[in-house]
């Protein structure tokens, strides 16, 4: 066929990589939101303002807030199972 593109060229030889630096690494997200949540402002940090907004929502009746305080303040109850029958086996659930 007359007028064809012929054969493309690779940008990069074989065995070379097109990114050899690879993906930049991204900063380290604990590390990050601890400083976020450190910041003093008002002789307050950001952790103390969340979780006063947050209470002042669970106490005007704000179910979804309150179930938030409750969970990651006395944290979820852990559920026993036990069985009972032929053999002296305790099982355990723990749910996270």
């Amino acid at each position: 066929m007359a007028g064809g593109r012929g054969k493309i060229q690779p940008r990069w030889k074989k065995g070379e990589s097109g990114n050899p630096k690879g993906r930049p690494k991204l900063p380290d997200l604990k590390e990050a939101m601890a400083n976020i949540l450190g910041e003093e402002k008002n002789g307050r940090n950001a952790l103390e303002v969340i979780l006063a907004a947050l209470q002042a929502k669970a106490a005007k009746g704000d179910a979804k807030a309150a179930e938030l305080l409750l969970k990651y303040t006395y944290s979820q109850p852990v559920q026993k199972v036990e069985q009972s029958g032929s053999s002296d086996v305790t099982i355990r659930v723990v749910r996270s």
